[in-house]
């Protein structure tokens, strides 16, 4: 939900005529108090099924935004952790939450890197990448070269991590819910200039294993308990584990 201190309708109505850089810059100073900030119930799940695929040295948040996936890998990593998003705005913020404490040696040092997901400028360097809430400014046909890039940035062996959330029930309210979200951007991009990427039903699992899979990456998936299973019997989310081939 929405705090007292968040966006008015017209800050997010400006956000959302904007192009998706120049709508975080805007939306940056405001984000954690919205409902798009990574949820913490999250967090806590996500390190105790990753940590044992450790250890892990460096670590690369992708599409860091205000930095929750940097809190995370200064949790999982010991020696460096880089945090890349393309918004200044939403840098400077990450920047500020995270900003070093009175013992810096304490904690792996964190590094930020204004960039493009799309073209990261790194090779071999990372031991483990995560992503949290980012996947869904991307479209499909271009998972490909985020996820090439990701490979690119990890050493051999190296891990991409993320939690995936199960779809909600066909029919139900969520479902119709993201499903008017959708429809209402295609029309907003269809008829204003630049356009703002942002889809929640776009990021299926079976095309984006394979797509995985095509960039260089053995898959793995694992539910997270934690977060609980649905009346099937299915998880509410999983953890899809990434493993870089090679």
């Amino acid at each position: 939900m929405f705090t007292s201190s968040g966006p008015t309708l017209r800050e997010l109505a400006v956000q959302a005529l904007s192009s998706v850089e120049r709508g975080y810059d805007l939306l940056a100073p405001k984000f954690d108090e919205t409902p798009f900030r990574t949820p913490g119930r999250f967090l806590d799940p996500f390190v105790a099924a990753v940590r044992p695929l450790g250890p892990f040295g460096t670590g690369l948040d992708v599409c860091t935004g205000t930095g929750a996936g940097v809190g995370v890998l200064r949790r999982l990593c010991e020696e460096r952790v880089v945090g890349v998003d393309f918004s200044g705005g939403m840098l400077d913020r990450a920047r500020a939450a995270h900003a070093p404490g009175p013992d810096p040696a304490a904690a792996p040092a964190v590094e930020w890197v204004r960039a493009d997901a799309r073209a990261l400028p790194f090779a071999a360097g990372f031991d483990l990448a995560v992503s949290f809430g980012a996947f869904g400014h991307f479209l499909p046909e271009e998972r490909p070269a985020l996820f090439a890039g990701v490979c690119r940035a990890l050493r051999p062996g190296g891990v991409f991590a993320f939690p995936l959330p199960a779809p909600p029930p066909v029919g139900s309210l969520p479902y119709w819910t993201l499903w008017g979200f959708d429809a209402a951007m295609r029309v907003r991009n269809a008829v204003w200039r630049p356009p703002f990427v942002m889809y929640y039903r776009t990021f299926p699992l079976g095309p984006v294993r394979a797509d995985l899979e095509r960039a260089g990456f053995a898959v793995e998936l694992r539910a997270l308990e934690e977060l609980g299973r649905r009346p099937d019997g299915s998880p509410n989310c999983r953890l899809v584990v990434a493993r870089r081939r090679g």
